[in-house]
């Protein structure tokens, strides 16, 4: 049924064509996670596998698409992200099959809301959604070191890092207060 649309479910777009992920438990070779860089990854979904997902959480709450990334990214922990240009594709198949429907938001949104077939399809598809939403949630506990939240916290230490070191000639007091608050945060970190 779903055979002709063929996606590559990888994970971020890196705005070159190519989209990236992370690593495990679904055959992930390494990387960082949901990063965009080191080559193409493994696969985080098999081909068809993100309509179950993107549909169950419709199911559960009608969204927007940008809303379904940021749950999806959230459901497995940081470990995949998937892109507009993945996501949004599926809502149209979604959309054409009859499973969901579509409403103007304003502001060029659109607002995406189970269909009685689409919550028919899912129910006759139980068992893999199930799977998959219990594949994600090991994902996310197996991967709590690369939370959205620390993997945000680690970029913005590294930018303000980037600009300080960048920002012009720094005086001998200000490269050991940087080393002594590097030192500060890698002691905090390692007592938790």
């Amino acid at each position: 049924m779903f055979g002709r649309h063929h996606h590559h479910h990888r994970g971020r777009w890196d705005g070159h064509g190519d989209e990236h992920h992370g690593r495990h438990p679904f055959g992930f070779h390494g990387g960082h996670p949901g990063r965009g860089r080191g080559g193409r990854m493994g696969r985080f979904f098999d081909h068809g596998d993100l309509r179950f997902v993107v549909l169950k959480l419709i199911a559960e709450k009608p969204s927007h698409g940008y809303e379904l990334i940021k749950a999806i990214e959230a459901a497995a922990g940081g470990a995949y992200s998937p892109s507009p240009g993945v996501v949004y594709p599926t809502l149209t198949l979604l959309e054409e099959l009859g499973y969901v429907t579509a409403s103007d938001a304003g502001g060029g949104k659109k607002l995406y809301t189970i269909t009685p077939e689409g919550e028919a399809f899912l129910a006759s598809n139980d068992a893999p959604v199930r799977s998959l939403f219990e594949r994600m949630a090991e994902a996310a506990s197996a991967s709590a070191a690369f939370s959205p939240q620390i993997l945000r916290a680690r970029e913005n230490l590294k930018t303000a890092l980037r600009l300080k070191l960048h920002g012009g000639q720094l005086t001998a007091e200000q490269i050991t207060a940087v080393a002594k608050a590097l030192d500060d945060a890698a002691t905090a970190i390692e007592s938790i």
